[in-house]
């Protein structure tokens, strides 16, 4: 089992035939992923990568393929737009891998797309290994597993799933919920999907500096996860306070977001924090021996 994802899932990318779009449309198509049909409004009829429908409307698209999952590659001034429609055609999971969308904006999309979950925007995506990749995560460094990945960090990300799968310790489903202030789905929503998937036995959670995601993670993890090994890395530790770091989100602003709070609450809550991404998978595997015995 994988959580939002699975090989029966279908796959349509909004924005297929730009030049990011049909790139990662690639990568995707690689890794097997059930990729039905894309969406480029005016080019509706045509096809990409030996007959992949493309189609004007996302309505037109569900319609003909019966899709379920949407990833988005379309520019920021429109990508609000896109997740509308999205949402009005019946999607119920939607990867925004868009970067730069107005806050507003996307206030707005969070608010009003009720029964859709929207990953992201500015997300790596989701994998599910050796089932489907949704979104622009390199394939190859996976490993189906039991371990749950989820991360506010792409490149973090990257590098944690590559030391955990040369530890031999495979992933179930690998999460990438986006660096921007708002976004539709936070650790919480990712942690209560893991909670609920009796084929994940530990949870590695990569935060990073900035907003309250963190502290609201070890609050859920204290509460609810008492019984599932949850391991955690803090990016961003040593920068100066004001300074963003790479993702919109990731400010420290006077005493809110500050490593030393994120650090109180995984303490509070049980979690054992790695000093550095090449410490997880001991520690994954201390804290899985430990929950064994």
């Amino acid at each position: 089992m994988a959580i939002w994802l699975d090989k029966n899932s279908k796959i349509i990318v909004q924005g297929i035939t730009g030049r990011e779009g049909l790139f990662h449309t690639q990568r995707m198509l690689a890794y097997r992923t059930p990729i039905v049909g894309g969406v480029t409004p005016g080019k509706g009829g045509s096809s990409v990568e030996g007959g992949i429908p493309v189609f004007n409307t996302v309505h037109d698209a569900v319609a003909k393929t019966g899709a379920t999952h949407t990833i988005i590659f379309v520019p920021p001034a429109f990508a609000a737009d896109a997740l509308y429609e999205a949402h009005d055609a019946g999607i119920g999971f939607a990867a925004c891998i868009t970067e730069g969308i107005p806050v507003h904006d996307m206030l707005r999309v969070v608010a009003t797309t009720a029964g859709m979950r929207i990953l992201g925007p500015n997300c790596p995506g989701i994998v599910s290994p050796g089932k489907a990749l949704v979104g622009i995560m390199p394939g190859h460094i996976f490993k189906e597993g039991r371990v749950g990945m989820i991360s506010r960090s792409g490149t973090l990300t990257y590098e944690i799933v590559d030391n955990l799968t040369k530890a031999g310790l495979g992933q179930s489903t690998c999460v990438g919920i986006g660096g921007d202030p708002i976004i539709g789905t936070t650790f919480v929503d990712a942690l209560r999907a893991f909670a609920n998937d009796p084929e994940t036995d530990a949870i590695v959670l990569c935060g990073e500096i900035g907003g309250s995601d963190e502290e609201d993670a070890a609050a859920f993890i204290h509460d609810h996860l008492p019984d599932k090994p949850v391991v955690a890395f803090i990016g961003g530790r040593s920068a100066p306070r004001g300074k963003r770091l790479g993702h919109a989100g990731a400010i420290i602003s006077g005493n809110f977001g500050t490593p030393e709070s994120k650090l109180a609450a995984f303490a509070a809550a049980g979690v054992p924090v790695a000093d550095r991404p090449s410490q997880i998978p001991d520690v994954v595997k201390s804290r899985l021996s430990g929950a064994k015995r």
